[in-house]
């Protein structure tokens, strides 16, 4: 089981983290596009499950500064 951790960032760092995160997911579902169109299934999974995961991390982030 993934254990818990409790960070404390400021409203610059946060953003910092944001604008990092919103990147990497670029990169991410790009990579995703690029493995539909060679058709390599196994890459598509791998990339689309990175994404989501992103994007779950990158939620509790923004909406922790709201």
């Amino acid at each position: 089981m993934a254990k818990n951790l409790t960070l404390k960032f400021t409203e610059d760092e946060a953003e910092i983290l944001i604008d990092a995160l919103e990147s990497d997911l670029e990169g991410y579902v790009e990579a995703a596009k690029d493995a539909r169109a060679n058709r390599n299934q196994n890459d598509v999974a791998t990339f689309t499950e990175a994404s989501n995961r992103i994007t779950a991390v990158l939620k509790k982030v923004q909406a922790a500064l709201e």
